[in-house]
Formats: structure tokens, sequence, C-alpha cells
């Protein structure tokens, strides 16, 4: 069973001829993430890191001062069924849609349908990711009726949620730029190298915040005790009682809310480790150089190189040297 370490898409308006830069970045973003219609009053410069989930796509954008909008005719052409997260982390702007326009300011996260109508503006350039989830996986979950805005410092659902967008894109974060609000690249990475995003983790953080305070007080906690094992995975002493601790409940109450997801807590650290020993070792999460297997495993939290092979080899089907061998590190 191999993981979906798919790699990031890196796209840039870089030494692209300046009167074709924004037709490109048009059609880039119908094609990678969501169909916008951009303007720029000087030549773009603009990088879009993207990953593909299985179902959700994440995405890391920085450019320089211009606008987008979303129009019915954007819409039309390119309906997205989804709705869309931007996490705003630098670079204050403007969000505009049927109901008037709204300064939103650094450190927020805008939760709007993808296809109503939408403007934004950025007068002094930006960095932001950004979370498309289709509606199709957000069972259950209602339809976002006005666009909402959610402050990072305040929201640990969204904070988390920029951690793990963060992490994932992290291996082309834009050099000597601080993410805004809470540290949205920081948590748990083995020594600097982005971690896979967990896409369950995703959806339940993205559930919770269009819920708001109607969530279920399941999926929040599961959201919270995923996240905190996402921030944290990498730590050896990372467990039930510890997790429980931190999240507020007790390790029954956890042990519950793991168990309706048909899983435990000690299989699911178990399998996002070995996940992220699995994306280090293929190089779909930067590289690890000459380090030998044990290593890994030891970034990656594992105490015991032998315990580590024995699972990576019962997860997988093969064992962890097979597949640096068969990607040449």
């Amino acid at each position: 069973m191999r993981p979906d370490n798919t790699p990031a898409r890196v796209f840039s308006t870089a030494g692209l001829p300046a009167a074709r830069r924004v037709e490109l970045w048009e059609s880039h973003n119908a094609a990678a993430l969501i169909g916008l219609a951009v303007r720029s009053g000087r030549p773009l410069e603009a990088t879009e890191v993207n990953i593909q989930l299985p179902r959700v796509q994440l995405a890391r954008v920085a450019g320089s001062p211009h606008a987008v909008a979303r129009t019915a005719d954007t819409i039309r052409r390119d309906p997205a069924d989804a709705v869309a997260v931007y996490l705003l982390l630098r670079g204050d702007s403007w969000f505009r849609h049927d109901g008037g326009t709204q300064a939103v300011p650094a450190g927020t996260a805008v939760i709007c349908e993808a296809d109503r109508p939408f403007a934004r503006g950025f007068a002094l350039g930006l960095e932001e990711l950004v979370v498309k989830v289709p509606h199709a996986a957000l069972a259950g979950v209602p339809d976002v009726r006005e666009p909402r805005q959610v402050s990072l410092a305040g929201d640990p659902y969204a904070r988390a949620l920029a951690r793990a967008a963060g992490r994932a894109t992290a291996l082309a974060r834009p050099a000597g730029r601080t993410a805004a609000g809470a540290g949205a690249g920081a948590g748990a990475e083995a020594d600097g190298h982005a971690v896979p995003a967990d896409e369950a983790t995703v959806l339940d953080l993205v559930s919770v915040l269009i819920a708001g305070r109607r969530a279920s007080q399941a999926v929040s906690h599961r959201a919270a005790a995923r996240s905190y094992i996402e921030d944290h995975l990498t730590e050896p002493g990372l467990g039930a009682a510890r997790i429980a601790a931190a999240i507020g409940i007790s390790e029954r109450q956890l042990s519950r809310v793991f168990a309706a997801d048909d899983t435990s807590v000690p299989r699911h650290i178990l399998a996002r480790r070995l996940g992220l020993a699995y994306a280090l070792l293929a190089g779909t999460a930067g590289t690890v150089g000459t380090a030998p297997v044990a290593e890994v495993a030891a970034r990656c939290g594992f105490t015991s190189a032998a315990y580590f092979s024995h699972a990576f080899a019962a997860h997988f089907g093969r064992r962890a040297s097979e597949v640096r061998t068969s990607t040449g590190l």
C-alpha cells in the first residue's frame, strides 16, 4: 500500500513575457486551483505551489500587487463545486461579494463558496495558503451561506489548518518571509522537510470552520486530536494520554473518537509516521541525502529501527531500503 505523496507542482511568472503573465497565470489557476480573472497594473510577479490530495487541493501563493475576481462568467466557464478557504499570511487585502466589501488583514482566514461571485485585492502583494474542498467531500456539512472571516490567532481550527497547509507546501515557501498569525509553516517537520498533508485532518478542520458552533463535538474533538498529532508527529513521547490532556478530554473519550473512525490513537500515529518516512525515503518531501534508514526512522519519531523496519514492510509491502533504491536515493 503506497501512500499518496504527490510532489508539489510549482508555477511562476518569473521569466515569462510580461505581456502574457496574467494570461498564463489565469490559465494555471483555472487548471490547478480555481479559475479567476486577474488584473495587475504592472507585470505580475507571482508563484504558486499546488498539491493535489485525493480530494482536497492545497496551494501556497505569493505575488505582487494585483486583484482577482471570480465572476459569473468565470464560474459558468469553470465551475468548482467547492468551498475555498483563503488563509492570508502577508499583505492586508479586501474581499468583495454581494453583501459588500470587507477589509481582510493579514492573519485572517476567509471561508467562501467558490461558485458565488467575489473579488479580492492585494494592494501591497500577498502570501497566502489556499484550501479547496469539493462539496462531495463535505457530506453533512452545511453550505457557506455568506463568506466568513476567522482570525488565525483567535481560532485554533483555522490556525491548525494554516499549519497543515503550510507544512505541506513548506519546501517552496518564499525565503525570508514569516507567516503572519500563527507560524503557519511550524509544527511537525523532519529537519525542515515538508510533512505530507493528512487529508482526513484537513477535511475535519474545514468542516469545523464551516459549521462553527453547529459542529458536532465528535468532529471537533477529532479535528483537535489529529491536529495535535500532526504538530507533534516526530516526537517519540507522543501518546494518547498526552493528546487527551492537550485537547481537554479524557483518554476514554479520545479512544471513542478514534474508534468511531474505525482506528485507534496508536494506529493513527503509526500510519502518519510511516507515511512521513515513505515520503522522505521516496524524495517527495525533500531529500535526506545519504542518511541511513535508521536515521530516517528516528527523524519520524521511532525509537527502534528494528520495529520501524518491520512496521514499514507490513504497512507498505516493501522494505524501506527498497523505496530508497527504487528512487535512486
